[in-house]
Order: structure tokens, then sequence, then C-alpha cells
């Protein structure tokens, strides 16, 4: 389901932006601005673009990738239906009017939305929430390409951030579905196409090396235009509305001059890969493509509208590829130098370093060509790209929007200690709470008596409406002596269910940077049932620690009950011993032993790791004769003095009964 509905959405959003621009051609072709019609066009279309995506639905703005991993990381996968409607029309707007940036990026959201939709409507648990939205989010990428198994591994490289087995058959599924379904509605218009490129002497490999530092170059002034853009977007926000239209204005006067710039740059990519354009275009005039399009993607991204990064990433490297070709072909006498393959091989490389993907970017190439002879090249580069991007911009176009939130998402492995252990085990009921009416001063005044950093905001019908924490009343200080808490706390708070496992809610704390989050009911997203704090993930690991350790001495008392050696037998700690006034889980038992009781006067205790032993404890075990022996020569080997003899002899009624 995921997979087509997601395959129909990238068919819409194609045909959509198809039609934004004839519309808007049109009317520009009315006003007979022939040429010029690109400065009303863009600007019209960058502006329609903001409107729908800061009035209508804000989550819409921008790379829709970021926005899916975003609600991986703080919101378990929850994303709201309407941002596929909304996406849709908003990238649109911005590409048909002309705007510089990419369609894969919007389609990862769109395809994200409907797997969180479908997800919720069939009533599945987070995990399974989680792996749906990473499947249609690699639908989105595999109907963009028609290239299913990049879509695969850009969801589980990119989105999840793990290749967890319990999530690949979804995405695989919903990749497949939808590359499927988007070929049939239209065609081949989604897919890339090149010639089947081959490495024509080994030694070649050097010169692809050395393309992957050119491609680090290139990708690392992208990151870092894009990131002033982001800057000086926020920094100019008071522009409003007339900031979209000023950039369409510069943009679609780079239009006027260079029509390649306008758009997702596709068409142009294509015919570069097929070798149209090997006699025509220059290597400067390539790498000045390759420059203008950081800027225009760059102010496009940066006037807030709709659209990704993806396809002008690969654009720019396979200019860059292409160019680097044309350069040292007259220093290069080995073999013949071909644009063509150097232009895929950056065109992967780019994207590999700009989004830290590599088997993405192999892969997506991979399929294009529909050929694996450029394998070495492609691998060496990309490689080489991502490892040296990483020193010096750890940031991937993907996280950086993340980190100007104040969210890292954390990557973590698929077996963990705390996936035993759910939220609801370890989290405190009925917790303090404050209301919106209080003044910061009672607020204060409970943060010192229950000495907490934050607290929830609950409202008169008992909904979950924010929380507020120290920060927030620093942040307050001498204004805020008539505040109430209403007016300066975190409203929507990020929250977690009791049936979360402890893993997946510290990820979601470590991505906000917060150190307690509210727990809700699971069948009422506002209704407060607990808190969630670090010292509860504390004891959350001992819990599960504990449980981990029960479960290893389950195993070993079964493997000696199968040994036809072992038998039940009792000793006394002798005075001064090594185990007198120890912990069980310090003192150093021989291999092949398991405690069963300690008899202490007239009280039996079953034993853990952190019962106290004491002189004359009689202790039942159970055991190998060899470990017994050893029990004996440890528990006596104590002081100048031997001890008396402690072993008892074999209790047979004990061994019976158990």
């Amino acid at each position: 389901m995921v997979g087509v509905a997601v395959g129909a959405g990238a068919a819409l959003l194609v045909s959509s932006i198809e039609w934004v621009g004839e519309a808007l051609h049109w009317i520009g072709a009315r006003m007979g601005m022939g040429k010029a019609a690109v400065l009303f066009t863009v600007p019209a279309g960058l502006l329609a673009a903001y409107w729908v995506a800061n009035r209508m639905a804000p989550e819409v703005v921008g790379d829709g990738v970021p926005a899916a991993a975003e609600a991986l990381a703080v919101r378990g996968g929850y994303v709201p239906g309407r941002a596929a409607p909304y996406k849709i029309l908003a990238t649109a707007l911005t590409l048909g009017g002309g705007g510089s940036a990419g369609r894969e990026g919007p389609i990862v959201q769109v395809g994200a939305s409907v797997g969180s939709f479908v997800a919720r409507r069939f009533g599945l648990g987070e995990d399974q929430i989680r792996g749906l939205v990473a499947a249609g989010a690699g639908a989105g990428i595999g109907a963009s390409f028609n290239a299913p198994i990049a879509g695969m591994l850009f969801a589980m490289e990119v989105i999840l951030g793990s290749f967890a087995v319990r999530h690949i058959s979804a995405v695989v599924v919903a990749s497949v579905a939808a590359a499927v379904t988007s070929r049939q509605l239209v065609g081949e218009e989604l897919a890339l196409r090149a010639f089947p490129w081959r490495l024509q002497d080994p030694r070649e490999l050097l010169l692809y090396a050395l393309l992957a530092l050119v491609v680090v170059a290139a990708a690392y002034l992208f990151l870092r235009v894009l990131d002033l853009a982001e800057w000086a977007s926020a920094r100019w926000s008071r522009l409003g509305w007339f900031r979209p239209v000023l950039v369409g204005l510069a943009i679609g006067g780079l239009g006027m001059v260079e029509p390649d710039l306008l758009g997702t740059g596709q068409r142009f990519v294509g015919e570069l890969l097929k070798l149209e354009l090997a006699d025509t275009t220059m290597w400067w005039a390539l790498l000045s493509l390759a420059l203008l399009k950081i800027v225009a993607t760059s102010a496009t991204l940066g006037a807030r509208t709709s659209g990704g990064a993806f396809m002008p990433s690969l654009f720019i490297g396979a200019t860059v590829g292409a160019a680097f070709a044309d350069l040292v072909d007259p220093l290069w006498n080995i073999s013949p130098i071909m644009p063509g393959p150097f232009a895929v091989v950056g065109m992967a490389a780019v994207f590999a370093a700009v989004a830290r993907a590599p088997l993405t970017a192999i892969l997506i190439v991979f399929e294009i060509t529909g050929d694996y002879n450029l394998v070495l090249p492609l691998m060496l580069t990309a490689a080489l790209a991502t490892t040296v991007i990483d020193r010096l911009h750890p940031e991937t176009v993907y996280t950086m929007a993340l980190s100007r939130k104040g969210i890292r998402p954390v990557r973590t492995s698929e077996v963990d200690l705390l996936d035993t252990v759910t939220v609801g085990e370890v989290m405190s009921r009925n917790p303090t709470f404050v209301t919106p009416s209080m003044s910061l001063q009672e607020v204060q005044r409970l943060f010192d008596q229950h000495r907490h950093h934050g607290l929830a905001v609950v409202d008169a019908d008992g909904d979950l409406v924010g929380i507020i924490s120290v920060t927030d009343i620093l942040r307050a200080g001498e204004t805020g002596v008539a505040t109430k808490a209403g007016e300066v706390m975190t409203r929507r708070p990020v929250t977690v269910t009791p049936d979360l496992p402890v893993s997946m809610a510290l990820e979601r704390m470590a991505a906000l940077g917060v150190g307690r989050l509210p727990v809700v009911d699971a069948g009422d997203p506002w209704r407060l049932v607990g808190m969630f704090r670090r010292e509860d993930a504390v004891r959350a690991y001992h819990h599960a620690l504990s449980a981990s350790t029960a479960q290893h001495l389950e195993h070993g008392r079964l493997r000696q009950r199968t040994d036809p050696g072992t038998e039940f037998f009792e000793f006394r700690i002798p005075t001064g011993s090594m185990a007198d006034g120890k912990p069980v889980r310090e003192v150093a038992w021989p291999e092949g032993a398991t405690l069963v009781s300690v008899r202490r006067q007239r009280e039996v205790l079953v034993p853990t790791g952190s019962t106290v032993l004491q002189a004359d404890d009689v202790v039942a075990a159970f055991g190998t004769k060899t470990a017994r022996s050893r029990l004996i020569e440890r528990l006596n080997a104590t002081g100048d003095e031997p001890t008396a003899e402690i072993i008892l002899p074999p209790v047979e009624d004990q061994a019976g009964d158990a």
C-alpha cells in the first residue's frame, strides 16, 4: 500500500511540476516578455510556494529528508498526513516556476508521510511505524530514479542510520512497488540513463582518486554555501514574503543567461551522461555551471520554499566530473579519456560526500547504467570523497537542517541491552506537575522541593500542554516576576509512551539534548502518566543488566543440572574469609558452582549480586566436585592460619527436593 501510494505521489509531483511550469510560462508569453519571462515565472513560483509552506503547512519548508529523519528521531515516526499534499503543491510551485532544486527530497517526505499515515491507521506499534516511515522514504527514492535497490539503501543508510534486519523487508517491498507504479504512470520520465562505461586502463584509478579530491572541494563549497544561505535567511526573516521575490529575481536573471540552471537540471544531466554536450561544452563552462548551480540551489532553499538537494548534488557532480575529464585529457596519454564515465563517477561521489551515503550513491549509478564495469572507480572515488569530507565538514546536507533545530540523531547498533526494558517499567509514576497559571516563583519552589530541573505542564482538564525547565525560568530573567508558566513553557513537547523501549527514549533525549520526557498514555497522547528522566535510564540499565545476568545464571544452572558430575552441597562462611562481609558479585566464585540459598540463623535468603555474605552464613550451592574442592581451598586460604573444615556433607533430601 505504501509503495503504490508513494509511486502515485511521485507521478503526481512530476505532472504537477509540468502543469505549473506550463501555466506560468503561458502567462509570461501572454505578457510578451520573451526570454525575460523567467523574471516573472521564478519569483511568482517561489512566492506562491513560500505562502503554502509558511502559512498553510510549515513542516514542508525546505528539503524533505531532514523532516523524515526528525520524525524518526524525536516524534516516534509521526509525520502529519497533510504533509504529503502540501509538499507536492509547494514543490510543484517552486520547481514549476523555475526554482533551482530537486524533487527527490520532497518525494522522500511525501513517502514518509504516507508510511506514517498508513501505520497509524492500522494501529501499528512505534517500531512498525518507524519501519513504514523508512519504507515510504526509500520508496520515494526508488520511484524518483526507478531504482528500488538504491531506494532501499537510502532508507537504511540515511533515514534509519542502521541496517536492522527487521525493517529491510518492508523497505524492499515498498521501494519495488513505488518504482513499478511510477514507471507505469510516467514511463521513463523519472529515470536517468547513461551508457555502460568501462574502465579503459587500471592506471585510470589514479585519475579517479584525484577526482575524489576535486569532488570534496565541490561538496564542501556546496555545504558551506547552503549553510550561509540558511544563516542569511534567518538573519533577514523580517523581509517576509519579499525574500522569495528577491531570490526569484536573482535566479531568473541567472536563468536568462543559462536556462539549464532552472528547475531540477535532470535534462541537462541526462544529456551530459549521454555525451550529447561533450563537443560543445568546455571544462571552464562546466565548472561555471557547477558554481552557479550551488548558488542558485542554496538561494532557492534559503528562501524557505520547498525543494531538495539530491538532484542538485548529482548535477554538480556530473559537471565537475566532465570538466575534470576535459581538463586532464590533454595531459593523459595512457588511455583515451571520455567525459561520460567521469561525469557518472563524479555524480555519485558528490552525493556520497554531501549525504555521507556512499552505498546509496554507488547503487544509484549502478542502476542508472545497468552495468558494473565502473564499480571500481565508483567505490574508490565515493569512499575517498566521503572519508575526506567527513573530516572537513562533519555535518551532512541533511543533518545541518536538524542541527539548526538542536536535533542530533543518535545512531545505535541493532542490539541494545536497553531494548529489553520499556519506559513503563522504570518511569516515575504520579509525577509532580505545574499548571499554566502558576507563577515562575511557584514553579521554582517546586523545582527546589523535588530537586528537579524540569516539570510537565498540565491544564485544568488534565491534558499535557507543555514542559517547563530551569532554563525557561532563567531565560525569563528579571522580567519574569509576574510571568506565568504557560508563557515560557515549551509547547507541544516531545513525548514517549510506556511501551517504548528505553533505548529509543534515550535516542530521543540525546537528539533533543534534554534530560526528561513526559510519558503519555498510548491511547491518549495528551494524558500524562509519568516522567522519564536520566536517573530512570540508569535504573533501566541496572534492571536490564540484572535480567541479563539472571538469564545467564539460568542457562548455567541448566547446564549444571544436566551434568552427571554435579550435586548439591552446603558450606559455612568462615570468619575473615574472602567472602566474609562482601557482596556475592564481588566474590571470586569458582567456575561450575551456582549459589542456591543463604541460611542466616532462621532466615533463608535467595542470593542476588548485591546480597552481602556474613560469617557463619550457611550457603547451599549446586556444582561439580571440582568446583566444590576449589571453593573449599579458596575459603580456607585466608589469613595466617587455616580455617576449620567448613564443608558440610551433601544434603540428599535437598537434592531430591530440587
